[in-house]
């Protein structure tokens, strides 16, 4: 077995420091992006509220005679629920537009610098260790918030989600402060029940799993508030969070945060059965309820009712958002509490 580099290990902590303060940086640069414009933001919001109440005062006499009330359209220059139609906003495609939106393309260059020495720092830990860089909370965490970036930087290839930054990079930055004060452990070797090539299968995988579930969190949680928007405009009333009209229709997120959540489904689906694998060979029995395996188990239940609710029973809008929102909580329990409070066969917090 090869020897501990502390030296490596002191300086993976520096880059993961640095990698903080530069992933703040981007988060300060998103929040911009977000809040730029707002007093015209808030303008087209109050417009769009006003003509749907005028629109709806029209058609309160069609409603006497019949004819029922037809769907408000926004005023010109914005969409069915008051977005703005502009260069500004993302499509409802997610695709890119030719807007010149500054403070969002220097947070992603910024979020693509804290990657890379985010990415340095986790690869020498794992050298100064001589193993794979996740055996303990510390490692766990700073590994997750790695793939949450990455998986979101790569999502910017093909979508526009810039609209997501800030709540990305700021978990990522959560994620980091935990590992830093919380779990902090010193580079060590392995305990003797994770020597084995399944830690590189199993974890990596139900880490990437979990990055795509925050990802979809993200877009579930603005769902709720989008959703609010839209009916606060849709009954005549001026929406407080204007910066939302830079972010696609609430529809447009869930439908999002369905397909991100159906191919997350598919990896914690291979999580649980590697698991299971690897617990036969560790200790003799594919189950055990386990704490850790309960809990696993829990996430996976969670998430196979969400997606079929929503393509069988017919959960859409806020329902579906609120149990994407229940499932990913479930994941943070799984991580923090399973992981630091309950005894048990998977204890390797570390701490």
């Amino acid at each position: 077995m090869m020897g501990i580099n502390e030296t490596l290990g002191q300086y993976s902590e520096l880059l993961m420091l640095s990698a903080a303060f530069v992933y703040l940086v981007a988060f300060v640069a998103f929040a911009w992006d977000m809040a730029a414009s707002s007093k015209t933001l808030r303008a087209i919001d109050a417009r769009a509220a006003a003509d749907a109440t005028e629109r709806n005062r029209e058609r309160t006499p069609a409603m006497a005679g019949g004819g029922g009330v037809e769907r408000p359209v926004a005023p010109e220059g914005t969409g069915p629920d008051g977005h703005v139609q502009a260069d500004t906003v993302p499509r409802e495609d997610l695709r890119y537009t030719n807007a010149r939106r500054r403070a969002a393309r220097i947070g992603v260059s910024l979020t693509t610098l804290a990657w890379v020495i985010h990415a340095a720092a986790v690869v020498s830990r794992g050298i100064a260790a001589a193993r794979v860089p996740w055996g303990n909370m510390y490692e766990f965490c700073t590994t997750g918030a790695l793939i949450v970036a990455g998986v979101f930087l790569l999502s910017l290839i093909r979508r526009d989600l810039r609209f997501l930054g800030t709540f990305v990079v700021g978990l990522v930055l959560i994620m980091l402060c935990a590992a830093t004060m919380a779990f902090r452990t010193p580079v060590a070797h392995l305990i003797p029940a994770l020597q084995s090539y399944w830690l590189v299968i199993h974890v990596s995988v139900a880490v990437f799993s979990s990055a795509l579930f925050t990802l979809s969190f993200c877009m579930s949680a603005l769902q709720l508030l989008q959703s609010r928007r839209e009916a606060a405009i849709a009954e005549g009333r001026t929406p407080r969070m204007s910066f939302l009209a830079r972010v696609p229709t609430a529809l447009t997120l869930e439908n999002g945060a369905y397909r991100i959540n159906a191919v997350g489904f598919v990896f914690w689906t291979f999580t649980l059965m590697a698991g299971a694998i690897w617990a036969e060979h560790a200790w003799g029995r594919y189950w055990g309820w386990d704490p850790k395996e309960v809990w696993t188990f829990v996430i996976w239940t969670v998430y196979a009712g969400y997606l079929h609710a929503r393509a069988t029973r017919g959960w859409t809008g806020t329902r579906a958002a609120w149990l994407s929102i229940v499932g990913y909580l479930c994941v943070i329990i799984n991580f923090t509490l399973v992981n630091t409070v309950f005894n048990g066969l998977h204890s390797y917090s570390g701490l």
